[in-house]
């Protein structure tokens, strides 16, 4: 009788069995919608015609070192910006940054400084490099970082320019200063990703050190200092990210 009454005090309710699954349900379906606004016949299907024959979409490119509509940064590579800020390549995970694809082989395409600022290369750091903006040009209040990475072949042979070996830490660049080229390393040689520039605007944690920039939460919204949309959310799933000199 003991053993009975246990049994059915702890069987759980029909109900609420139902509102965990509709819930469920509910955040799946939240997720597969995120990750359509990528693969679904939206940027990942114009990325991927782009690379197969980057001459027939002259018009998705943007232009090195351009400035757009008065905003305080210049692109930082030639390219078709395949894919932008808050955009979702796995379930619940936001794209931190833009992915500058370049068309081209890996090491041909130049990566330049888009601000003034003081340039991080991390002891072991093959493809990336660190800018730090101690005033943000839209906030001077704070500080922010400017990361850049992908610039090393499969191997991890790096693309960075020889100005800036690894163990460099705070060294000035100035506007358009070359940094290196763009590349594909992934970290694993066997299976590397498509030539492109990843950039993200990283925060600071306010004790002069950048947060962890693959938490979108310590990133910021690049649109503002590029001059115009590169935020997912608003921008159309096949719409081409436009620049206007």
């Amino acid at each position: 009788m003991e053993e009975k009454t246990l049994k059915k005090s702890h069987k759980f309710p029909r109900r609420a069995w139902l509102l965990l699954l509709l819930a469920a349900g509910a955040i799946g379906m939240a997720g597969l919608y995120l990750l359509g606004q990528t693969y679904l016949g939206g940027r990942n299907t114009m990325v991927m015609n782009y690379l197969r024959n980057p001459g027939q979409y002259p018009d998705y490119e943007v232009e090195a070192l351009t400035r757009c509509a008065n905003a305080p940064f210049l692109l930082p590579s030639k390219g078709f910006i395949g894919y932008l800020w808050n955009d979702s390549f796995k379930l619940f995970n936001r794209h931190q940054g833009i992915d500058i694809f370049a068309g081209t082989e890996a090491g041909k395409t130049p990566v330049y400084a888009p601000y003034d600022g003081f340039l991080t290369r991390e002891e072991g750091w093959r493809s990336s490099i660190i800018i730090r903006i101690p005033q943000d040009p839209l906030d001077p209040s704070r500080q922010i970082w400017l990361y850049m990475t992908h610039m090393a072949d499969p191997e991890g042979n790096s693309f960075i320019d020889s100005a800036f070996p690894p163990g460099t830490y705070d060294k000035p660049v100035f506007t358009g200063d070359l940094l290196g080229f763009q590349g594909n390393y992934s970290g694993d040689p066997a299976r590397p990703v498509g030539v492109h520039l990843h950039f993200s605007i990283v925060k600071d944690d306010g004790n002069g050190n950048y947060l962890n920039e693959l938490d979108i939460a310590n990133t910021l919204d690049p649109s503002p200092y590029f001059g115009f949309e590169l935020n997912a959310n608003v921008l159309g799933k096949s719409e081409v990210p436009r620049c206007s000199p």
